[in-house]
């Protein structure tokens, strides 16, 4: 049986674990491959990592890559934002792209900081208009369908990550749906993996993890490739969620999700992955 997560934060950004407290704690709960992805470069250096701290990162990371190799799978991977992106992508196993803030600014700006900022974002930003506001989002994220670099697309719709009482735009605005389906489809059709996100669960933002249901029945309805990720920031909620969204995926009629291995990223059924 599988258990995986390959979008891992630690102390290198955001996260509240070191590497090796990560790892310990996906042995215990039994995962059999787990990836790293710190945040890449950021102006905010309390987020991402420059290239010396990134020379650092990837060597411990082959250290303990080498001292676990028995008991998990460790990758070395990284959360390119749209904004920066990564200078030696060849470096890395996997690349998850990402995008975290509005019309080329910088973190104050940020899609996913509260529902205070993104409602100061829309209204400033977006005349008040909230499709507006997704359009922009969407018209960026599709970029990342030509970019070599990228396997998997973070969080897809994270704009709506405050939006669980639809107080913003309900979640079967049919105006809303086509324009994130008319990303996906760009994304789909040069073979990238979306990310099915739990992290926003693990937070108490989401009951469901992104993206929401209409775009992953929509994605299954496609063939496209997914991904089950926890973006875990704490060793804690390393496998938050994953029980109910895999049933949730199942219903949907989702039947392989993809693994990383040795030998780069490989479909497998669905059954195959733990439950408990």
């Amino acid at each position: 049986m599988i258990k995986q997560n390959l979008h891992t934060h630690s102390l290198y950004c955001d996260g509240k674990d070191s590497f090796e407290e990560m790892i310990q704690t996906a042995i215990e709960k039994e995962f059999t491959i787990l990836g790293f992805s710190s945040h890449g470069y950021t102006p905010d250096e309390t987020l991402g990592m420059d290239e010396e701290t990134i020379i650092k990162y990837q060597k411990e990371l082959k250290g303990l890559k080498n001292k676990y190799k028995d008991q998990i799978s460790i990758y070395t991977g990284i959360e390119q934002d749209m904004l920066y992106r990564v200078k030696h992508p060849d470096s890395f196993d996997y690349i998850i792209g990402s995008k975290h803030c509005v019309n080329g600014t910088g973190y104050e700006n940020g899609v996913d900081c509260s529902k205070e900022i993104t409602k100061k974002i829309v209204q400033s930003q977006f005349s008040n208009d909230f499709l507006l506001y997704a359009k922009n989002y969407y018209e960026d994220i599709i970029q990342m369908a030509d970019w070599d670099e990228v396997d998997i697309i973070g969080h897809f719709d994270l704009i709506m990550k405050y939006n669980e009482d639809q107080s913003f735009l309900s979640f079967s605005n049919r105006k809303y749906i086509n324009m994130a389906c008319d990303a996906l489809d760009c994304l789909l059709s040069k073979d990238k993996i979306i990310e099915v996100n739990t992290g926003a669960m693990a937070r108490g933002y989401r009951s469901q993890a992104y993206p929401e249901v209409h775009l992953l029945e929509y994605i299954a309805s496609k063939n496209g490739k997914i991904i089950l990720n926890s973006d875990c920031h704490n060793r804690k909620d390393l496998d938050a969620g994953y029980d109910s969204t895999l049933a949730s995926l199942e219903k949907i009629g989702f039947k392989e999700m993809m693994v990383l291995t040795d030998c780069g990223f490989k479909a497998v059924d669905i059954k195959q992955f733990k439950r408990g």
